[in-house]
């Protein structure tokens, strides 16, 4: 259990509706389950379904990517109540959203958009994050985001940003090991000093996935087993944090869900030091000679 009280679910996967029927016809063979919030707000029909039944066998989490904590549009309420309706159904374990803002005049960009990272932003995020956990009557969880550009102005790194805003707030960090890697490739910072410079013991939950190498920058893309430096990295924050909720990403080219749990359960081997060889995959655009 985390030094803010939430307990290490173990290794779990992302509920994505490619898995449903496997699902309903077979044990799940994870230790829990993280949905997008998005997907099943106001979805009251077969999906919600699906959630009753693997409730029933395995703890939730709920991800977001709509809060928009960064922004300086007004809070979204009508958003709120429609996630604590969905909290009350499925009662998660948390909820976690992103370090980011997503839209700007009521218009969503369907992007998680970076911040700059300065006093005054952290003034401003850190009220909103008390806001929202009055709201939700929880601690929010978040993010680290991965960022393709930088504000010139901005007075500090994430990750000390980070750390100032859960001490601000008392919120809990979701540590993405994958968007650490893609940013710090992206911006040139060392990755390592990113995840030692957090506190560890506000990691809640961690995630793994696969980016994609595009030549100059990496994207956050999900559609890759991790690799091996995605790995190094988990197996770094592993010992720091004494182990916590962590949980495979894949989001496009989506694999079988017996291949999906193969690729999750690496990660028991790199806690024990195996760690495997598996390549930076490139963009599937870029001829490989």
């Amino acid at each position: 259990m985390s030094r803010l009280g939430f307990p290490n679910l173990g290794l779990g996967v992302g509920l994505r509706t490619q898995h449903y029927d496997y699902l309903l016809q077979n044990d799940p063979e994870v230790d829990w389950f993280e949905i997008i919030s998005e997907n099943y707000i106001d979805n009251f029909g077969f999906a919600r379904h699906v959630l009753e039944q693997l409730r029933q066998k395995k703890p939730f989490v709920m991800h977001g990517v709509s809060l928009s904590i960064g922004s300086t549009d007004p809070l979204d309420f009508r958003y709120l109540d429609k996630l604590n309706e969905l909290a009350a159904f499925l009662q998660p374990e948390w909820i976690s959203d992103h370090l980011c803002w997503t839209g700007v005049a009521h218009t969503n960009t369907h992007d998680l958009l970076p911040l700059p990272l300065t006093e005054e932003s952290l003034k401003h995020v850190s009220e909103r994050v008390l806001r929202v956990q009055d709201y939700l009557k929880r601690p929010l969880i978040l993010e680290n985001p991965s960022t393709y550009l930088e504000f010139t102005h901005s007075t500090s790194p994430e990750w000390e940003f980070l750390s100032a805003l859960s001490q601000e707030t008392d919120c809990g960090l979701l540590l993405d090991v994958n968007n650490v890697f893609v940013s710090a490739t992206n911006h040139g910072f060392d990755a390592e000093t990113y995840i030692r410079a957090l506190p560890h013991e506000r990691i809640v939950q961690m995630h793994l996935a696969g980016p994609t190498d595009c030549g100059f920058f990496l994207v956050d893309t999900h559609d890759h087993p991790v690799p091996r430096q995605v790995w190094e990295l988990f197996q770094l924050a592993h010992e720091l944090t004494g182990g916590v909720a962590t949980l495979l990403e894949w989001d496009a080219h989506i694999p079988s869900y017996p291949e999906l749990i193969e690729e999750l359960y690496r990660a028991k081997a790199v806690m024990k030091g195996d760690i495997p060889d598996t390549p930076l995959y490139p963009s599937r655009n870029e001829v490989v000679s």
